[in-house]
Parts: structure tokens; C-alpha cells; sequence
């Protein structure tokens, strides 16, 4: 995955998120969205044909003195945290069914 930062300020950020689709992108949206302090959070991928970019670019709005770059790691951590529960939760239930069926 390559990042790219488009532009940033203290309460915005555009980033491009190299080879990634709208699976992953809807994901880290959603996470944004759910983040304390993130007024807005939207991506952008227009298709090759237009002319425009075919990589995905991030666009993340803060407030309450919340850098965006800060509210990016939040998200992704968040993320990554959910996954780990999820992988947790997905074991535990092939253990269980293990077990019943000895």
C-alpha cells in the first residue's frame, strides 16, 4: 500500500491510498466516521476513463483541534482491533465445534 498526502492543514487531509478499492476504503470511511472529532470522511475514485486519478484519494475533515493525520491512526487502530476480535471470535467457535464433535 502507498500513501501519498495530496494536501493537509490542521483540520483537513486528502491522501491517496495507492492499490486499494472500495472494499477497504468504505471500511476505513466507516471507522472515520465512527472517530471522535472527525466532522466528515469521504474517498474519491474516479474511473481511468475520466481522466482523472484511478487511485483512491481520502478526504478527512476534523474539529475540536483534532489533527487529521491523528484521527487517520485512530481509525486504523481501531480497525485493526476489531479484526484481531473478529479472528478471536472465529477460533473460539472452530474450537467449540471441535470439541462437540469428539
Amino acid at each position: 500500500m502507498e500513501l501519498r498526502v495530496i494536501d493537509k492543514t490542521d483540520e483537513e487531509l486528502r491522501i491517496e491510498i495507492a492499490g486499494e478499492d472500495h472494499t477497504f476504503m468504505n471500511v476505513l470511511k466507516g471507522q472515520l466516521l465512527n472517530t471522535d472529532g472527525v466532522a466528515a470522511a469521504t474517498y474519491d475514485m474516479n474511473p481511468e476513463q475520466s481522466g482523472g486519478q484511478t487511485e483512491p484519494i481520502l478526504s478527512i475533515k476534523t474539529e475540536d483541534d483534532l489533527d487529521p493525520l491523528d484521527a487517520l491512526e485512530q481509525a486504523s487502530t481501531d480497525i485493526s482491533d476489531s479484526l484481531g476480535d473478529l479472528y478471536d471470535r472465529i477460533e473460539a467457535a472452530f474450537d467449540d465445534t471441535a470439541a462437540a464433535e469428539a
